[in-house]
């Protein structure tokens, strides 16, 4: 018998899918810390740099995305689908695992068919609101479902059931949103001061995901004038979309208006210059939770959830395209009070005159609102995951 249990983690693609796979795992090493943790993802995926540098190993296979239409190409998948799941069972071998957990993503269904076939136990966890296809087709193999809402629309197989438990949430947000809920006042005060804002005005985060978001980008840098009059703004733009932003608050607001928000050699940060912040990234977003007053962004499944444990008041736009799952995934906090939903192609600089400054200067409507968002959030997923799969490693290391 093995001396340690071996779990693959399996999927990402998106910041929100690598979240959740690291709050598991996370989990898992405070459970078992004899554990061994594999994560394999998807070639030239985000994974390739955020699981790495969380301390998991990660093993990659070719990304394949599963056709959505009849195409020439169409007619290669099969013999590409089928080497994918060879590769995936060399790696399953490889690690000898004994339980496969997925999030979702290119490199979860290749595995979840690997494992059906090693007849190594499957755990899945679904965080959007409409489950994709990889989840779709690995519910109708696996022992255990989780899921971040209800509905998902999965099918599980005979005698195996659905489990909503809410979306594993990383340890530092757990962490945030018990200060920020146990102690408003000196969380954010002690957030601002370590990002160097002034304390003394609002703050408005923006943020359109990992990859950022151009409407939202271009409608809230066009009222930045506006903004500035009566709050700050720290804006995450997206890899290599800042300069736009710049250019248009600058245009708009004056140069003075632009900053940054850079490292100090304390590894805390400091504002640079104007009110209007822009950045590309930001590796600590709890301590952007902690200070904000009043979010837009994007409705995916770990935006929405990390906004509800923190109790943050949100504008959210959801993304036109896809199946729908953003709207979906923001619907049930917004249909309780906790946030506002704006289409997309409604979303202008001219919403954003109108709305967001009697909004964010308005302390008990936020209040109000965080404390809706608060009431639907599930901080203990995370765990739930972690202990569901170790319980079925455990089985299979056992009983095989």
């Amino acid at each position: 018998m093995k001396d340690k249990l071996s779990v693959v983690l399996a999927g990402a693609g998106t910041a929100g899918h690598i979240n959740t796979l690291i709050s598991i795992a996370e989990q898992i090493k405070i459970l078992s810390p004899q554990a061994k943790i594999t994560v394999i993802g998807a070639t030239g995926g985000m994974e390739e740099t955020l699981v790495p540098a969380s301390g998991l190993t990660l093993k990659t296979i070719p990304k394949l995305a599963f056709p959505r239409s009849i195409s020439p190409s169409t007619a290669l998948f099969p013999a590409k689908w089928a080497k994918e799941v060879r590769d995936a069972e060399k790696i399953l071998k490889a690690v000898d695992a004994d339980c496969v957990a997925g999030v979702g993503g290119y490199a979860s269904a290749p595995c979840y068919r690997a494992a059906k076939k090693l007849k190594i136990p499957i755990a899945i966890h679904e965080q959007n609101a409409l489950a994709g296809i990889a989840n779709k087709l690995g519910a109708r193999w696996a022992d255990y479902i989780g899921t971040a809402y209800d509905g998902a629309k999965l099918k599980p197989r005979r005698g195996k059931t659905v489990e909503r438990v809410g979306l594993p949430l990383r340890a530092e947000v757990v962490e945030a949103a018990r200060a920020r809920r146990e102690n408003p006042e000196e969380c954010r005060r002690d957030a601002v001061e370590a990002l160097g804002l002034k304390p003394e005005l609002p703050v408005l985060l923006v943020t359109g995901g990992s990859l950022g978001a151009l409407s939202i980008n271009k409608a809230v840098a066009g009222a930045s004038r506006e903004l500035l009059q009566v709050c700050q703004v720290v804006h995450l733009c997206g890899k290599g979309k800042s300069e736009i932003v710049s250019e248009l608050v600058t245009k708009l607001a004056g140069k003075d208006a632009v900053g940054e928000l850079l490292p100090s050699q304390a590894g805390q940060y400091f504002a640079q210059d104007g009110n209007y912040r822009i950045v590309d990234y930001f590796p600590h977003m709890a301590l952007l939770y902690k200070a904000a007053s009043l979010a837009i962004c994007r409705s995916g499944a770990g935006t929405v959830n990390e906004m509800e444990a923190m109790g943050m008041p949100a504008v959210y736009v959801p993304l036109p395209i896809g199946n729908g799952e953003q709207k979906f995934n923001a619907k049930p906090v917004v249909d309780n009070g906790g946030g506002i939903m704006v289409q997309d192609c409604r979303f202008t600089e001219g919403f954003v005159k109108k709305y967001i400054p009697p909004l964010i200067t308005n302390k008990k409507k936020l209040e109000e609102m965080g404390q809706k968002a608060r009431e639907l959030s599930g901080e203990n997923a995370a765990l739930v995951m972690a202990e569901e799969i170790l319980q079925l490693a455990n089985y299979h290391r056992y009983h095989e």
